[in-house]
């Protein structure tokens, strides 16, 4: 595959509609119809393909916009960061094989990691060249990280001899690298003495055990670290800012990162439709009266969704903190697409090799996003972590009621 990346990027300060239009016409001339899911010519990419198309998009300036220039970045705000999200969703694209790089350990190592960390992990991030996955839970810490075991331990030399065991990592196997939260006391220190790593995946000690999920795919792992013995420049951070690099991480991820979801939710809704029509014995579901109320259902929860985000980018591009804002979009989008698969897959789950061919693509794709929703719900911390989360920073409300 071979993209145009030799493109003058627009100046959002002369125009400001011009980078998300910029967006839309380098897609429309550059995605390939193979890497389209509502395109009978789809096909799964390979790592290398994914990596070679991802390597064009940041060129390109579609991805890294807010990271500063001198870091491989594009040096944009967040508008322009929602502005290409937009259109990123408004297109069935495979997700990013790059996102945790891209998503969580950048923007950790941008906040508290050494100029020399910066220059080498950032750039290559970007164009790909570091893949990365994230070592945060544990058989007993999920979404509860205060309980992680995992254990640093600074030897006579300054290196950090870690053991511990990490579960339910995505892409582990694939990684060139982990950002791995440890701790450097006991259990009962709870949030004190967390320790962030930047650790090589080749190190030897650790071993790596895929986990099959419900879809059939290699997607999770475990993996374990026996004796790793890591140098003091792969830490990121001071040894007592591990939790608050954690939780910056999770707020991040919560309420900036894939901003495209729901103009992605709309386009899913759309190629549902569209499948749906494209075969006389399906399209009569859409006449049905309970199926039109709950796709307008959906289109309502889209449209709230997309105002949420949009709010959120107003409000810190106002110099407000990201703060409990990320939990609220996180549990709209995780619900709202959980939800919406499950209504894709009723619609589409009688569909035969004797139905129209877009609707068998439909029927494959609807399968895979139906069954990898079921976690969306628990991944980036479960909706209950996240209610919980809004009643105490955003509502106020008591941590206990009284009866």
């Amino acid at each position: 595959m071979s993209f145009d990346t030799n493109v003058t990027l627009p100046d959002p300060a002369t125009d400001r509609g011009a980078f998300r239009a910029h967006a839309r016409k380098w897609l429309a001339e550059n995605l390939p119809s193979t890497l389209q899911a509502d395109s009978l010519d789809f096909k799964y990419p390979s790592l290398d393909e994914a990596r070679v198309w991802e390597a064009a998009m940041h060129k390109a300036g579609l991805w890294g916009m807010t990271w500063p220039k001198e870091y491989g970045g594009h040096g944009l705000t967040l508008r322009e960061h929602l502005a290409v999200n937009k259109e990123v969703g408004a297109v069935l694209m495979p997700e990013s094989v790059g996102s945790i790089g891209k998503e969580l350990a950048g923007p950790v190592i941008m906040a508290v990691g050494t100029e020399a960390q910066k220059n080498h992990f950032l750039p290559n991030i970007l164009t790909m060249s570091h893949m990365w996955c994230q070592g945060f839970s544990e058989p007993e810490a999920g979404s509860d990280l205060a309980r992680l075991r995992t254990r640093a331990v600074q030897q006579e030399d300054g290196s950090w001899r870690i053991n511990g065991q990490k579960i339910w990592t995505s892409g582990a196997a694939k990684a060139d690298y982990c950002l791995l939260l440890t701790r450097t006391g006991t259990v009962a220190d709870k949030h004190r003495g967390m320790l962030m790593f930047a650790v090589p995946m080749n190190t030897p000690g650790i071993r790596v055990v895929n986990i099959k999920s419900i879809d059939g795919k290699d997607s999770f792992a475990e993996v374990f670290f026996d004796d790793v013995v890591v140098a003091d420049d792969a830490r990121l951070g001071a040894p007592d800012e591990g939790w608050s690099a954690a939780i910056r991480v999770l707020s991040i991820e919560r309420a900036t990162n894939r901003m495209y979801r729901p103009w992605r939710f709309e386009a899913e809704l759309k190629f549902l439709v569209k499948a749906l029509k494209s075969d006389p014995e399906l399209a009569v579901k859409l006449e049905d009266a309970d199926v039109q109320k709950r796709i307008g259902q959906i289109v309502t929860e889209i449209d709230g969704l997309k105002g949420l985000i949009e709010r959120a980018v107003d409000q810190m591009m106002g110099g407000a903190p990201i703060g409990a804002r990320g939990s609220l979009s996180k549990l709209s989008w995780s619900e709202t697409h959980q939800s919406f698969m499950g209504f894709a897959y009723e619609m589409i789950s009688t569909v035969t090799p004797l139905n129209s061919p877009l609707a068998q693509r439909a029927k494959k794709h609807f399968t895979t996003a139906y069954l990898f929703a079921r976690a969306e719900t628990i991944y980036a911390g479960t909706s209950e972590v996240q209610c919980d989360i809004i009643a105490q920073r955003i509502l106020n409300l008591p941590t206990e009621l009284k009866a």
